[in-house]
């Protein structure tokens, strides 16, 4: 009996193992630990190119590539800034414009051009740039005097080009063949009430619109969320464009929603969509996709799974995070695309080039919070966990400056060096109330400083933590464990961030060394 149980425990580890092994060389839900929210997903040949929002961060309107649906890397944005004179998008004169700047965009390919569309309730306009190469450009801009909510486009097959928005209740319009504008005599009611297959409780009305035509129907992604439920995907199909449309529930299941339909090169389908998770953000995830009556059945016994019949992830660093050592040789590009700036920069007051290999984060005004100072250089925290370090060159800072190394949204932390009364000393800054609260300081007799942020976002851990060093090799905390909690005001998962601001005299710099990310 005992060499019979043996042989049975035995078989059960052997078969836990191939289970084990199997997971191991697949995908894995999410496909991204970090906020890359709104995807607009397109294959072109066997390559897939995706869109997302960034909103106050700049350039805006990441464009990412992949050959498998999984392992992605940024290789452009349609614009550097959305517009220059806005003192909003600007952060002057007090005004910022957290949580909004570009919203939701929607890409498409047609006739060997690239179209990525998107609107800002900033300017109340809508954005759409065209380019025959979407990883180099050049990018043609159209600007629309209207800001139209979570809108998608359709290139028909008649040569008609369609133009479906709004929240609830869904209207469409005709735009001109190129794009430059819109038929205001063809605007008309799509859906009266998109969110009606998910009840009539509804917290938020069906929004999130992503409208494809796939085997001469028409099928309308939305995404709603019922009072007490959570996030759903709705989804409405037509054999007419007019109609009429009948919907359903496509999926309800840990909030996953709010995205379309992707097809692979064999013929396989799965539906993109994402997930609010806490102070990382907005995360994607893949669900596989079967067709049986002409309606698109997302997941796996209308779940999410876990583990997917696609290439595993190799990681985010490089394509979607990174280090830079800011060293640059000629023709090198100033800034990885991994980079992304607090709102728009002023490029006079940073350089990669007065210093080799170094940043170099220059004042020229005075600023009364962190949030309102310009050039915040900017990457996206990930998950589980994740941290950064800096090396930061303060001896050219002056009286009042801080510079070092954030946790950005609207409950941020930091670690920095600031000069007072003459003196260096290093403080972290938690802003858990909406106010930059020193929490603790200590005096720092060097001119070169360590710094690390560390990020938990295990099972929502969402905590924070920073640390310094006065060699490189020995870490001090300093300070409390932060919450990082995501918040609808900046509407963006936690960001590491390089800054350097002045609270009473401008005209000084910091010098950062290199920024190292794991």
């Amino acid at each position: 009996m005992i060499h019979k149980n043996r042989f049975i425990f035995s078989c059960l580890l052997i078969i836990i193992q191939m289970v084990a092994f199997a997971q191991e060389k697949k995908a894995q839900n999410p496909i991204i630990y970090a906020d890359v929210p709104d995807m607009s997903m397109i294959r072109v040949g066997d390559t897939y190119y995706m869109s997302s929002t960034t909103m106050h961060v700049n350039p805006g309107v990441p464009i990412m590539k992949s050959t498998d649906l999984v392992n992605w890397k940024l290789v452009n944005y349609a614009y550097e800034t959305l517009e220059d004179n806005n003192d909003r998008l600007n952060l002057d004169n007090g005004k910022n414009d957290y949580g909004r700047g570009s919203w939701a965009s929607c890409l498409r390919y047609q006739n060997g051009i690239y179209y990525v569309s998107t609107f800002s309730g900033t300017t109340g306009r809508t954005y759409i740039y065209s380019t025959k190469d979407i990883e180099k450009g050049p990018w043609k801009k159209i600007v629309l005097n209207n800001s139209y909510h979570d809108h998608s486009i359709l290139f028909d097959d008649d040569g008609k080009v369609y133009l479906v928005w709004g929240a609830g209740k869904l209207d469409i319009i005709e735009l001109n063949k190129d794009l430059s504008s819109v038929k205001e005599e063809t605007k008309r009611v799509l859906i009266e009430n998109a969110s009606a297959p998910a009840g009539n409780n509804i917290m938020l009305n069906s929004e999130g619109s992503q409208l494809f035509k796939i085997n001469e129907k028409y099928y309308l992604f939305n995404i709603c969320w019922p009072r007490g439920g959570m996030r759903t995907v709705v989804i409405h199909r037509a054999d007419n464009i007019n109609g009429p449309w009948e919907g359903k529930v496509g999926l309800q299941d840990q909030g996953v929603a709010q995205g379309g339909l992707i097809d692979t090169p064999d013929g396989r389908w799965f539906s993109y969509l994402f997930k609010d998770n806490g102070g990382v953000g907005r995360i994607p995830y893949l669900v596989p996709v079967k067709w049986e009556n002409g309606w698109p059945i997302l997941g796996e016994n209308a779940k999410v799974p876990e583990y997917l019949d696609l290439p595993p992830s190799k990681g985010l660093i490089p394509g979607i995070v990174n280090s830079d050592e800011f060293n640059r040789k000629k023709g090198d590009a100033t800034l990885p695309l991994v980079w992304q700036w607090n709102h728009n920069p002023d490029n006079s007051l940073w350089s990669v080039r007065e210093r080799k290999g170094y940043l170099r984060l220059k004042t020229a005004r005075i600023d009364s919070s962190f949030v309102q100072a310009k050039n915040t250089l900017t990457q996206r925290t990930f998950g589980p966990e994740c941290s950064a370090t800096t090396l930061v060159d303060v001896s050219k800072m002056k009286e009042g400056d801080f510079a070092g190394l954030s946790l950005l949204q609207k409950q941020y932390g930091f670690i920095a060096v600031k000069i007072e009364k003459g003196s260096k000393k290093i403080v972290m800054i938690d802003a858990a109330q909406d106010i930059q609260k020193e929490i603790e300081s200590v005096p720092l007799n060097q001119d070169k400083v360590y710094f690390k942020a560390a990020c938990d976002f295990k099972n929502r851990a969402d905590k924070g933590r920073f640390y310094y060093s006065l060699d490189g090799n020995n870490w001090t905390p300093i300070g409390n464990r932060i919450n990082l909690p995501y918040t609808l005001p900046h509407f963006m998962g936690y960001r590491f961030g390089l800054f350097n601001y002045a609270t009473k005299n401008p005209g000084g710099y910091a010098d950062f060394d290199w920024f190292r990310i794991k």
